[in-house]
């Protein structure tokens, strides 16, 4: 099998440490329909799509008589946090890393074009780091539906692609795409439920990414589990 040729990376708890004020956004957002789902409800659903996120947490009925106020309600908070937001460590390092290799690098983010471009902005990356930027404007489905995946690699112009995220989300949607998944810990997803889930690589950070073994990653195949639907958020937990 001829090595990967692209490297997809995830942005929100990937590259920027956003997993907790998105978390705190949707809580929000739901507060002000007065609903009050705990917590880690809200922060388990964290790295799938909006569009599922309101009646995973909530259920259908929210999902249906509120669901679209809900997500504006969500950006609005989460718009407010912006200045708060910052890279994990290593993670600029990381994008040219690759980049060095002659690997083509895209972001995958299924967040806002605006959202993900904050993002960008942070990594102040030189003109032509990156093939192509992806947004949920460019995907029919969110995660872990591997369609934000596939806008990415097709943008970038590759022909296969490692996946870099933080949730066991981004490791299924990898596998629908018959791509293998890195996973980082800075998700809030542990290192043995992301093993679990078909992760080929798990580290702390992309700072711990800048010594991994790439040349094994980059011919890396998914693992067989990884394709299985698995959707962390047990309401009868805890």
């Amino acid at each position: 099998m001829a090595p990967h040729d692209t490297v997809l990376l995830d942005v929100d708890g990937t590259l920027a440490d956003t997993t907790y004020h998105h978390a705190l956004a949707w809580a929000r957002a739901f507060a002000a329909h007065d609903l009050t789902p705990p917590l880690w409800q809200v922060h388990r659903a964290i790295g799938m799509g909006g569009d599922k996120l309101v009646a995973a947490v909530a259920g259908d009925d929210v999902e249906e008589r509120s669901g679209d106020a809900l997500r504006e309600r969500w950006e609005e908070e989460y718009e407010r946090l912006l200045p708060e937001i910052v890279l994990l460590p290593g993670a600029r390092d990381l994008v040219l890393l690759l980049s060095g290799r002659g690997v083509r690098v895209a972001l995958a983010s299924s967040g806002k074009a605006r959202f993900t471009d904050h993002v960008v902005g942070l990594l102040d990356l030189p003109a032509d780091t990156l093939a192509a930027t992806t947004s949920s404007d460019d995907a029919e489905h969110s995660k872990p539906e591997p369609d934000i995946l596939t806008s990415a690699l097709e943008a970038a112009g590759g022909s296969s692609a490692v996946v870099v995220g933080d949730t066991t989300y981004d490791v299924t949607a990898a596998a629908r795409m018959g791509a293998p998944c890195v996973a980082l810990l800075s998700g809030g997803f542990g290192r043995v439920e992301l093993e679990d889930a078909g992760a080929v690589h798990v580290a702390g950070t992309p700072e711990e990414l800048l010594e991994a073994d790439w040349d094994g990653l980059l011919a890396a195949e998914p693992s067989p589990a990884a394709r299985e639907d698995r959707t962390p958020l047990d309401r009868s937990a805890g």
